[in-house]
């Protein structure tokens, strides 16, 4: 637990708790140089070696450096102590699609911006050979001006990740968002499986958008 107040290496003050998982957690923290607001992303390093999961993080890095779009979190830099890695990222103030959603009906005209700049980036993401793998409105993040940014790209293939058939194999993602196809353990496409998940993304909203009407 980094504690409220801590400045990593002398630019980043950390504040409060944003979230966690198993391996990670993210702090809001502010840049004491420039003022900027910024999310860091904490990676307990003996946790990450003792699963096996540092190809994995390697990936996610080259992955965020590689995705440089509106739509996509952005990852500023990478820094390291002997036990935790740190990712400096762009801070979505606004939170996740999935909180904004749940709350009350969303506006017609709202969810199809949301949906056309969720297609813009994965559009982008594949044309760079990125596929996201876990796309869910948990990891649909807006900033202050409700611009959406993917995020969470832990999961992310490149397109030499696929095998001589030109597919993907490993088994990964939310089971109520990915194809039919990886839960049947088969070969998939990571291009078409990424569009699969947007089009449950943009049910669930026509679902919400329903049951709050």
């Amino acid at each position: 637990m980094e504690k409220k107040g801590k400045v990593l290496m002398q630019r980043y003050e950390f504040g409060r708790l944003l979230g966690q998982g198993s391996f990670a957690k993210v702090y809001y923290a502010r840049d004491v140089k420039t003022g900027e607001s910024v999310a860091v992303k904490v990676i307990d390093k003996e946790k990450v070696l003792k699963v096996g999961l540092i190809e994995q993080t390697k990936r996610e890095i080259s992955v965020m450096k590689l995705v440089k779009h509106p739509n996509v979190l952005q990852l500023y830099e990478v820094m390291a102590s002997k036990t935790k890695i740190y990712y400096i990222m762009e801070y979505a103030k606004g939170g996740e699609l999935f909180n904004k959603v749940s709350k009350g009906r969303l506006k017609e005209q709202h969810a199809r911006k949301y949906f056309q700049q969720l297609i813009n980036a994965i559009d982008f993401c594949h044309r760079r050979g990125v596929y996201h793998r876990d796309l869910k409105p948990e990891n649909l993040l807006l900033d202050e001006n409700s611009v959406l940014k993917i995020s969470d790209f832990g999961l992310s293939a490149l397109s030499e990740s696929k095998r001589p058939d030109g597919l993907l194999h490993t088994t990964c993602g939310t089971p109520a968002y990915v194809a039919p196809e990886i839960i049947c353990r088969r070969g998939y496409d990571g291009a078409k499986s990424d569009i699969w998940s947007c089009g449950v993304i943009l049910f669930c909203s026509s679902s919400w958008l329903f049951t709050f009407s």
